[in-house]
């Protein structure tokens, strides 16, 4: 079986912050039994000090040189690297009451909690209190949500045409989509 009978061994997966990318990443590498790299755990370093794009592009090309990954995360930085290997391309795109009742939630909980994301770096309650997008992720989430609602999936279909594009929208795309990805 090819890459063309089965697109889904090298996989991005792109959406706004309360997409879902991150779980649907973790299914389908564990689907999969490959590996899988967040890109905001290797791009926020510790005191939300983010990396340094020449830095960024070289850990995410050595990553991608792979012969099976699955990618979650949006940094256009580092998109032609990824489409370029891409054998498949996962647009989240739920509605915007879905995104942000998930981020409401888990901003929430990881506020309350205190639970580390990545590399010793926590929500923070003057972040949320934040007007600034860039700071105040349930912002940013109300925001970014139109650039994930059809514009992304366009781009990847132009900028990758050698890779399938999957927009999923309910939670039976997703289960659907999950469905597909036979193990290795």
């Amino acid at each position: 079986m090819g890459e063309r009978d089965d697109p889904f061994v090298r996989v991005c997966v792109h959406g706004i912050a309360g997409a879902g990318k991150t779980t649907l990443a973790a299914r389908l590498a564990d689907a999969r039994g490959c590996a899988r790299l967040e890109l905001d755990g290797l791009y926020h370093q510790a005191g939300w000090r983010p990396i340094e794009e020449a830095t960024l592009r070289a850990e995410v090309g050595a990553f991608v040189a792979g012969d099976a990954w699955v990618v979650d995360g949006n940094y256009r930085a580092v998109r032609d690297l990824l489409w370029a290997r891409a054998t498949a391309i996962v647009v989240l795109d739920p509605p915007r009451r879905v995104v942000m009742a998930r981020v409401g939630r888990r901003t929430f909980a990881r506020l309350l909690t205190r639970r580390e994301l990545w590399n010793g770096n926590r929500e923070r309650w003057r972040d949320l209190l934040s007007r600034s997008p860039e700071r105040n992720i349930v912002r940013w989430a109300w925001r970014g949500h139109a650039l994930y609602h059809g514009p992304l999936a366009d781009e990847a279909r132009r900028s990758a045409p050698h890779a399938r594009v999957v927009t999923v929208r309910s939670r039976a795309d997703l289960e659907a989509l999950v469905g597909a990805v036979t193990p290795r």
